[in-house]
């Protein structure tokens, strides 16, 4: 990992193509605007891991048996009429 210094509205490149400017330090966080082409994705860390455990939870979804033994343990149903008696 490459460590650098920078100070507020100083940039760093990455490639040709990509611009990290520093455009404000405050107490505790540093607010970093990032200049890249459309086609590459920029996006938190945290956002991405998020994004891929719900895919993950989707495709894997219930399985079926799963299902069937919670609909098993489901009391019978009763028609209208049984309940009026």
């Amino acid at each position: 990992m490459l460590m650098m210094s920078r100070r507020e509205g100083e940039t760093i490149l990455i490639g040709d193509a990509i611009e990290i400017v520093i455009t404000h330090i405050g107490r505790t966080r540093v607010r970093v605007g990032i200049r890249a082409p459309r086609e590459t994705a920029v996006i938190a860390r945290e956002v991405k891991l998020v994004r891929d455990e719900n895919r993950a939870a989707a495709v894997a979804g219930p399985t079926r048996t799963a299902l069937t033994g919670l609909i098993a343990r489901l009391p019978a149903a009763q028609s209208p009429a049984e309940t009026l008696e």
